[in-house]
């Protein structure tokens, strides 16, 4: 991926799919890991309503995202997800961000993806 190219992932809930829920949460803890061990990395990862458990303390992806951001990958969650779940008002890893930043993620990205 060229510098000028971008991937975004939006991460909407702490769990992959829906029909089971302790199959969903497995899934994303595999996904998030998968994201380290495969390219391009993304270039950021945004997570909101409950994706933002994700990026909270006792989440199990946390080592994952750790590395993602340890090699350039930005970690955004969304403020008022935090205060909504009465979550920490900081992440574990990453930054707190606002609709505004999430919606221009999305739109200048040449790729993004929603899970």
């Amino acid at each position: 991926m060229s510098k000028t190219e971008s991937l975004v992932i939006q991460i909407t809930s702490d769990s992959y799919g829906s029909n089971s829920e302790g199959l969903g949460e497995n899934l994303m803890k595999a996904y998030i890991y998968a994201l380290t061990e495969t390219t391009p990395r993304p270039t950021t990862i945004l997570f909101i309503n409950k994706g933002a458990f994700l990026t909270a303390k006792n989440s199990s992806v946390l080592d994952s995202l750790r590395q993602l951001k340890a090699e350039g990958t930005e970690i955004l969650t969304c403020g008022t997800c935090i205060n909504f779940f009465s979550l920490s008002d900081t992440p574990e890893v990453g930054a707190v961000t606002n609709m505004y930043t999430i919606v221009e993620k999305m739109n200048n990205a040449n790729n993004a993806v929603v899970i």
